[in-house]
């Protein structure tokens, strides 16, 4: 399929083509849903964690007799029951990865590229390259282009100046290509890739 490219005042100034393998192929809810699970679950740090009964520091002596002082039965100080005690069944250091076969990956992000072609929500652009590192100048564009939240796809390096432009704007991120990946894309309104970023797409994920 053939496809515009824009500049970034929004004006055409040629076209190109996509391959239908990556950006024409018709996407599937648990296909995403399974890749966007495994994203989620591999940023999880898993470091939480919480005192029991053997961790608290104290010493273990009965706190007071068993008879004759009024009070319920106590042995341990520490225990789950009493303030500053132990807690029971609570987090633990553990591993949150998920399992998922690299063909179901590189399935998930085609067709997250798809699903923004199919909503016409995909813009191909000649270079992201500025000038002037410059907010207000890019957010102007943006306007222009009526992108109110894009993800901004590079080629291997984004372009620095356009890299600092884009940061203080909201909902507006700038990733390379390596760092392309289903979350990000579905989480934005309209993807934004250079001519460069669809050609190392295409290797990427030939």
């Amino acid at each position: 399929m053939q496809v515009e490219i824009l500049n970034l005042d929004g004006k055409a100034v040629g076209k190109v083509d996509l391959q239908d393998g990556i950006f024409g192929i018709d996407p599937r809810a648990d296909i995403l849903h399974r890749v966007v699970t495994w994203q989620r679950a591999n940023a999880r740090a898993g470091t939480h964690a919480v005192k029991t009964v053997s961790d608290v520091a104290g010493s273990g002596k009965k706190a007071f007799k068993q008879k004759k002082t009024g009070n319920a039965r106590e042995g341990e100080r520490y225990n789950v029951h009493m303030r500053g005690g132990g807690v029971v069944h609570g987090p633990v250091v553990r591993d949150h990865n998920i399992d998922l076969p690299k063909k179901i990956r590189s399935l998930g992000l085609k067709m997250a590229l798809s699903s923004k072609v199919k909503e016409g929500a995909l813009i191909i652009i000649d270079s992201e390259k500025m000038k002037e590192a410059k907010t207000a100048t890019l957010a102007k564009q943006l306007k222009k282009m009526k992108i109110e939240s894009a993800l901004f796809v590079g080629a291997e390096k984004v372009d620095e100046n356009f890299k600092k432009s884009a940061a203080n704007i909201i909902n507006v991120d700038v990733l390379p290509t390596i760092g392309l990946n289903v979350l990000d894309i579905l989480k934005h309104e309209k993807l934004v890739l250079t001519a460069d970023a669809v050609k190392a797409v295409e290797a990427r994920l030939a």
